[in-house]
């Protein structure tokens, strides 16, 4: 029978402790989030200079395309 009790006691501790974890659970703040973005920036620039050596002429190609478009509304 002490083992039952003592069992239950150890259960109802283990229960305790992993609603405080949660309960303690915080938020992202306004740092987490500008660090995040530029991290997301960073990642974006390096991709596109990448893809711009790789690609040049493709580029080239969408220039004169778009600078096609706006001379022939002129």
């Amino acid at each position: 029978m002490k083992f039952i009790i003592a069992l239950e006691n150890k259960l109802e501790a283990v229960k305790n402790a992993a609603l405080s974890c949660l309960k303690k659970k915080e938020g992202q703040n306004t740092v987490e989030y500008i660090l995040m973005l530029g991290v997301v920036v960073g990642i974006a620039l390096l991709v596109g200079t990448l893809v711009k050596k790789m690609m040049p002429e493709v580029f080239d190609s969408i220039k004169a395309k778009i600078l096609g478009g706006v001379n022939s509304i002129e």
